[in-house]
């Protein structure tokens, strides 16, 4: 009983490692793709989620793609000196500020995109399809089985 719970414990040790390094290896191929479009990850996560989802309340972004208050509003300035991104107030609640991506922001996004999506299949490329869905199937598991420990 005693070498079980250690083995379990080395076990879920190495699963943590060996996740953390698969993690590493994909977001390094996936983030190279994204500066060689003069971006960063937190910015091309904003121009995805308006390019996606549409115009999104500044507040709300941050949430979003998991960035702090103070930070959306240095990235949304940085996207916007660049012309991919504007702020708009919202016509029934002034204090609300919405960012939407300018027509150049959108063409801009939609030439990337492709190529993003392209660097990403060539990242996780070493599993078959078969071995992709049951990644998938395995990894919501033990996501929901971390965030079900929360409470």
């Amino acid at each position: 009983m005693m070498s079980q719970l250690i083995d379990d414990k080395q076990l879920s040790l190495h699963l943590m490692i060996v996740l953390s390094r698969a993690y590493n290896s994909v977001t390094d191929v996936t983030n190279r793709n994204i500066h060689s479009y003069n971006l960063n990850p937190t910015e091309f996560g904003v121009l995805d989620l308006l390019y996606h989802k549409g115009d999104q309340p500044l507040q709300k972004i941050g949430e979003k793609v998991l960035i702090s208050s103070g930070n959306i509003t240095y990235v949304v300035d940085k996207l916007q000196k660049k012309n991919l991104v504007q702020r708009r107030a919202c016509e029934e609640d002034r204090r609300v500020i919405y960012a939407e991506l300018t027509e150049q922001g959108r063409k801009f996004f939609e030439e990337i995109f492709p190529q993003h999506e392209l660097a990403i299949q060539r990242a996780v490329s070493a599993l078959n399809e078969e071995e992709k869905k049951t990644a998938i199937e395995l990894l919501k598991k033990l996501g929901l089985g971390a965030a079900n420990l929360k409470s």
